[in-house]
């Protein structure tokens, strides 16, 4: 998984690794027994950006060489569209869109949708652009 001097590394404590290089160390770990399924829950949270660019691009390797399934969780659609296929949506324990990704970040439908692809950071940093509440009530958690 990319991890400089393995060996060396071996005897650090999670503390004494960069997120980077603690996100390798848990890829490593899932990947050990060779799994049909890879679940990465949130694996590029807290990460800069060029540290984020290479976990998704070792978590891309991997399942091409393992030729595993992945089930990639994260609410930064950004992330979503550099990693999968395809994308179901979920809000409040329900999916509420599904279908190939670039089809659902061009052509949202469904409200949550679009709130999450409008939280994405502009790519143009001069423009300001109000970020609208999604329409209508959570769910009482009692009700899910």
């Amino acid at each position: 998984v990319r991890i400089p001097q393995p060996e060396a590394t071996l005897n650090f404590y999670p503390h004494q690794l960069s997120g980077g290089m603690r996100q390798r160390v848990m890829i490593a770990i899932a990947i050990a027994l060779d799994p049909a399924l890879i679940i990465a829950d949130e694996p590029t949270t807290a990460l800069d950006v060029t540290v984020q660019a290479q976990v998704l691009g070792l978590i891309r390797d991997l399942i091409t060489a393992k030729n595993a399934a992945c089930l990639f969780i994260s609410h930064d659609m950004g992330v979503v569209a550099q990693v999968s296929d395809k994308v179901s949506i979920m809000y409040a324990g329900s999916i509420v869109e599904k279908g190939p990704t670039s089809s659902v970040l061009a052509q949202p439908w469904h409200p949550y949708t679009r709130g999450l692809i409008d939280c994405a950071p502009a790519h143009d940093t001069t423009a300001r652009r109000e970020l609208l509440p999604i329409p209508g009530s959570m769910p009482a958690l009692g009700d899910l």
